[in-house]
């Protein structure tokens, strides 16, 4: 993408319209269309499913181009000491973490909720 009067001794990048920086440095969280979303607009759901008689806490609404989910995972396994993965559904934590995890997601900027009964 060509920046503002390209080619002339006025030329400018395209900056990021939330930090101001050249796009090609911006580390602003983007969707694969290119769009900002930040965390304050992905809404967390936290819910507890059984599988096999095992408590299995699932966090999902979370986009996977604009998180970071394999660190926020990483981040959540060590801090609950629980395994976990990446699904179709979204982060799979081992065990019953629901409270705990709604507690660290709104620390970090998700408008997190418990979901279900």
């Amino acid at each position: 993408m060509s920046g503002l009067f390209a080619g002339t001794p006025l030329e400018r990048p395209v900056t990021c319209p939330r930090c101001g920086a050249p796009l090609d440095r911006c580390a602003c969280p983007r969707t694969q269309a290119g769009d900002i979303l930040l965390p304050k607009d992905q809404p967390a759901r936290v819910r507890l499913e059984r599988r096999r008689g095992k408590v299995v806490t699932v966090i999902s609404g979370l986009d996977p181009a604009a998180s970071d989910l394999p660190g926020l995972l990483k981040s959540l396994r060590s801090k609950f000491g629980a395994g976990g993965t990446v699904s179709e559904l979204g982060l799979e934590l081992q065990g019953d973490h629901q409270a705990k995890a709604v507690h660290v997601l709104q620390s970090l900027g998700y408008p997190a909720k418990p979901a279900g009964g």
